[in-house]
């Protein structure tokens, strides 16, 4: 008996077609929703004063190991942006500093 195929996410499937439209470029584009938790969080992180995790936990209920997936999975990986960390009066805060991230730059550069 031969094996089914397991049939890829729709997702997957409509980025592959467009990646494939468009020349196999990778064009990332990125939607706002209006008020969603993530742009509540951007908000929070591009403050001068920045956010802790817990004051982010607070805003959106979600976990504090939810809030750091986030932060390295969407706000690093996903939108390119570069986030700086520093521990002020024994809390970490968290901000949103200009443009992408510095090694993404930096390989661009070649240097």
């Amino acid at each position: 008996m031969s094996k089914s195929k397991r049939a890829r996410p729709r997702k997957a499937r409509a980025v592959s077609k467009i990646t494939k439209a468009i020349g196999r470029k990778s064009i990332v584009v990125h939607r706002l929703r209006g008020n969603s938790k993530q742009e509540r969080v951007l908000g929070l992180l591009q403050a001068s004063s920045g956010a802790t995790i817990e004051k982010i936990s607070q805003v959106t209920g979600w976990q504090s190991h939810s809030v750091r997936g986030f932060l390295a999975g969407v706000v690093r990986k996903k939108l390119g942006l570069t986030l700086q960390s520093e521990k002020i009066d024994r809390e970490r805060v968290y901000r949103i500093v200009c443009g992408p991230t510095a090694a993404k730059s930096a390989a661009s550069s070649g240097t």
